[in-house]
């Protein structure tokens, strides 16, 4: 996937970004190389493609703990990644002043990790635990404790890691005990979107507020099959903002893009980062 016009699509993204503001959105395909699987990259065919739907969690108590039994045993997985290259490159070159800042569609946590400071984290993050009742927050490891107390044995389980942080099980998860908001005792929820849900109005706009800022949008890693991330795609091409693309494969931004790179973020970017000195 590049354009005809040049034997190296990564310099001509170099030249595409050099000189102006960038906005960077990120997809699952930015931490893949982080051990974080994601539904519709390599690979993915073979996975189960079930992920929780908003109405389902909130209405359905089995499908509740079902989601439940499987998170807690992915978090001891999804919570140990570490940014890899993709990451750090996309926090130097903020630090250099070259990105404005990022919106991510992932709930990892990983460019905050790796150093980035203005990052508009449009799908929420696993880290952060809400009640559905009193609203008051609780940190994502802390309720992981006290679902370890509540179910002792259940992380010896071995299980496939899926996309979002949970795992696939293979064993009878009703025996598995969930746990309540420590304030009012209500139904918890993970502080991010689910399929099906909205992105919250308030996040919607800081993520437009950073959008605002940029003269060209870089695209990491995303198939922008998702409406929520392809909306940028569509708002650059109103305005005529040039949009390069890094991404594993075709993406549903391609007709928009300026430029397209075929290849893995943690390989692309370094290289970007070395281009752009």
């Amino acid at each position: 996937m590049s354009n005809p016009s040049t034997n190296d699509p990564v310099s001509e993204l170099a030249g595409l970004l050099r000189g102006r503001r960038t906005v960077v959105l990120t997809g699952a395909g930015c931490s893949t190389e982080s051990g974080i699987p994601d539904y519709r990259g390599e690979g993915s065919r073979e996975r189960a493609k079930n992920p929780m739907q908003w109405r389902s969690f909130r209405d359905d108590a089995v499908l509740r703990r079902r989601y439940w039994a499987r998170a807690f045993v992915g978090w001891e997985r999804f919570g140990r990644a570490r940014p890899n290259e993709a990451h750090l490159a996309l926090a130097e070159l903020e630090s250099r002043g070259a990105v404005r800042g990022i919106i991510t569609q992932n709930v990892d946590r990983l460019h905050r990790a790796a150093g980035s400071k203005k990052v508009v984290e449009l799908h929420g993050a696993l880290a952060e635990v809400r009640c559905l009742g009193c609203g008051a927050f609780e940190d994502r490891d802390s309720v992981q404790r006290r679902l370890a107390e509540k179910n002792p044995g259940w992380l010896a389980s071995t299980a496939e890691l899926a996309p979002d942080g949970d795992a696939e099980l293979g064993q009878d998860f009703e025996r598995f005990v969930i746990v309540a908001c420590q304030r009012c005792g209500g139904v918890i929820r993970p502080n991010v979107v689910f399929f099906g849900e909205g992105v919250p109005r308030p996040i919607l706009e800081s993520a437009w507020a950073v959008f605002d800022e940029a003269d060209v949008l870089l695209v990491v890693g995303s198939s922008l099959a998702v409406f929520s991330g392809f909306r940028f795609v569509k708002k650059a091409a109103s305005r005529a903002m040039p949009v390069g693309i890094v991404n594993r494969g075709e993406t549903r931004g391609d007709p928009s893009a300026r430029v397209l790179v075929d290849g893995r973020a943690g390989h692309v970017l370094p290289r970007l980062l070395t281009l752009l000195e």
